[in-house]
């Protein structure tokens, strides 16, 4: 065995780009995750994707499904299953709150995985609802302007 290490990146933020695009975010909350075996290394090695994943509710807990995370290369048989439902850790006033909120019609979806300060796995979710196609061409609009340099006001 030789003594080398391999560097893992500090900062690692898995983006879910389009869910910016598809909803409007009304609320945001940081909660952790449950994780088996080696998937925090493949977290830690930015081997994880959000672009399909989605939060819903079993029994009193939240739970994430679709978000895949990479089989850890150096895991033989103790490897995890990579698209499995990862239970997410609130607090019981958060919960109830989304509880109440997604009644209304509401969507919880993920929108980054990050690692904190402490080394832990974190999932910042967002309580949002889906955009319309008229409000996404408004935001495409607005963005286009942005990226030009132009302060004109769009009616």
């Amino acid at each position: 065995m030789s003594g080398k290490k391999t560097k893992l990146p500090v900062n690692v933020h898995i983006q879910n780009r389009k869910a910016r695009f598809e909803f409007s975010f009304l609320e945001r909350y940081v909660a952790g995750i449950v994780l088996q075996g080696t998937e925090i290394k493949s977290i830690r090695m930015g081997k994880a994707s959000l672009q399909e994943a989605y939060c819903y509710f079993n029994q009193s807990s939240l739970c994430i499904k679709g978000m895949h995370i990479d089989a850890y290369v150096h895991g033989n048989i103790y490897n995890h299953e990579e698209k499995r439902d990862r239970k997410l850790l609130l607090q019981k006033k958060e919960l109830q709150k989304l509880i109440k909120s997604q009644a209304k019609g509401l969507t919880i979806i993920p929108l980054q995985l990050f690692i904190n300060q402490r080394g832990f796995a974190k999932v910042e979710i967002a309580l949002s609802r889906g955009k319309k196609i008229h409000d996404k061409r408004q935001a495409i609009k607005e963005r286009d302007l942005e990226r030009s340099g132009s302060n004109q006001i769009i009616t």
